[in-house]
């Protein structure tokens, strides 16, 4: 309990309480979060590799160039980044739960009449934009919901939900060749539609977490002093995410007493005392407006050098991110390989995928090396595979490259996002993480495009894994400069801690002179 007393008769008319910021629980119902946030990445992410399936019949039934099919996907990645902005608004304004319930509905209904289309145009709108939208309003929120229940397992619990993208991969890739074969693309389409209705069950998991807020439950106004009781009280709605850790007390004193003094100690004061009145209180609406729209979105975060260098960073590997997946299956094709076996590739590469990010997560949470050093290392490594992958022509040495694709995107996937924590702090992930995905929006959308322009130019698959390979050998110089800003910002503080220290010592030896000489 806190008592706030003030040495003056004057009665409070307003007070703002101190927010204390919920402690993640790192066990108990976040293990429930984990297998919600685990089951969206399947949902979304995992179900853009397994469209790879769906493109080679999309292509042969609307005969379209390989650029035009490929926007199929883009779009949806691009509507996915674009509009993760919107959702941590709306999370902020309402739920974390509700919004994930509503891109769950969006995300069934939009595949569920991507199904009936009868041109390209009509899948661009449905399975691409409004499906898109969904992934927008699921993915985000259920990643700022793991942040906010896990602290000292962060990269492990990171690394363990994105794998929900490898086990879904693993199994929905040969499953819906099944389907085609049965039902044609239109059938499997149907069915997908209906599979992703349960992202609106990972919705319902998501319990707020409570947090302790402390308001004011009684004021007692005396001759003497004002004295206020600060009582805590459990908020189950602090789990919404925000950049300020608690806001400051502020007690505003009476308005019209302090007129009325000011008058009668001198009348001509008052005209100051009304103009200086309505300026303080014009102070107040700004910051309240201010702090109401930070509440939502934390637009300072475009002033963060490392974290404008980091979204950079997400452009570049956005671009390189999600070609090779799309055009996996369809250069396997191209080179003779049976259909399922061609399937199997993206299993494979699953797998391989799965270990990556539980054993790179696991590795990170370790702190063994600075966690943007490994990530460039495996920026320089994915796309050093991806430039080799036109080598490849047996189903023996595709396979090897799938096996090493997977590895080295799992890697990359398990701690990108926690590096975004890293770089910002928890409390912004969310309106961080909105940005990011905003900004990372232009490569998303035109990574598989461009590639799909180099294959129809070239008449080969392959260009499109060398451009994809060369963006993330970018992407990484980015996360070289990024570390060379650490470095500086740690040598800085440094040199502050040893200037205040020589300081320190100054002063005593100077004291200790002065003593002598008395």
């Amino acid at each position: 309990m806190w008592q706030i007393n003030m040495d003056s008769p004057v009665m409070a008319q307003k007070a703002r309480v101190v927010v204390a910021p919920a402690a993640a629980p790192d066990g108990g119902y976040a293990r429930f979060i984990l297998l919600s946030c685990f089951l969206v990445f399947g949902l979304t992410y995992g179900v853009i590799k397994v469209f790879g399936v769906f493109y080679v019949e999309i292509h042969r039934h609307f005969e379209a160039t390989a650029t035009g099919t490929s926007w199929i996907t883009s779009i949806a990645v691009a509507t996915l980044h674009f509009l993760a902005p919107l959702a941590s608004v709306l999370s902020a304004r309402y739920s974390h739960r509700s919004v994930v319930i509503m891109g769950g509905l969006m995300c069934g209904i939009g595949v569920v009449f991507g199904s009936f289309a009868r041109n390209l145009s009509e899948l661009y709108l449905t399975v691409g934009f409004l499906n898109g939208f969904g992934y927008a309003m699921t993915w985000p929120t259920t990643v700022t919901m793991l942040g906010l229940y896990f602290e000292k397992r962060r990269p492990v619990a990171n690394a363990l939900a994105s794998s929900g993208e490898c086990v879904l991969t693993f199994v929905l890739t040969p499953l819906f060749q099944l389907l085609i074969d049965s039902y044609s693309w239109r059938g499997a389409l149907l069915i997908l539609g209906g599979l992703q209705l349960n992202l609106c069950v990972c919705g319902m998991l998501l319990r707020p977490l409570k947090a302790t807020r402390y308001v004011i439950c009684e004021v007692k106004a005396g001759e003497e002093g004002l004295s206020q009781e600060l009582l805590p009280k459990d908020d189950s709605e602090q789990s919404k995410p925000s950049f300020l850790d608690a806001e400051e007390l502020r007690v505003s004193d009476g308005s019209d007493h302090g007129t009325i003094k000011a008058f009668l100690e001198d009348p001509e004061e008052i005209p100051n005392s009304t103009m200086k009145i309505q300026d303080s209180n014009n102070r107040t609406k700004r910051a309240e407006l201010r702090t109401k729209i930070l509440r939502y979105i934390d637009y300072t975060l475009i002033t963060n050098a490392k974290f404008m260098v980091y979204s950079m960073f997400g452009v570049f590997a956005a671009l390189g991110f999600f070609a090779p997946g799309l055009f996996l299956i369809p250069y396997a094709r191209s080179k003779g390989i049976e259909e399922y076996q061609a399937a199997a590739l993206m299993s494979i590469s699953a797998v391989l995928d799965l270990f990556g990010r539980v054993f790179f997560g696991w590795l990170a949470n370790l702190r063994l090396v600075e966690m943007v050093l490994q990530l460039t290392a495996t920026m320089l490594l994915l796309g050093t595979v991806l430039l080799l992958c036109p080598l490849a022509s047996s189903y023996l040495e595709l396979a090897a490259f799938s096996a090493a694709y997977g590895l080295m995107y799992g890697a990359a996937v398990a701690i990108h996002i926690t590096m975004l924590a890293e770089i910002v702090g928890v409390n912004r992930l969310g309106s961080a993480l909105g940005f990011f995905l905003l900004i990372r929006s232009s490569g998303g959308l035109l990574g598989p495009p461009i590639a799909g322009f180099f294959i129809d130019k070239m008449s080969d698959y392959g260009s499109g894994f060398l451009m994809a390979g060369a963006s993330l050998i970018v992407s990484a110089l980015f996360l070289i400069l990024l570390h060379q800003m650490n470095r500086r910002g740690q040598g800085s503080s440094t040199n502050n801690h040893h200037t205040h220290t020589d300081n320190m010592g100054q002063s005593v030896r100077a004291e200790a002179e002065e003593l002598n000489m008395t």
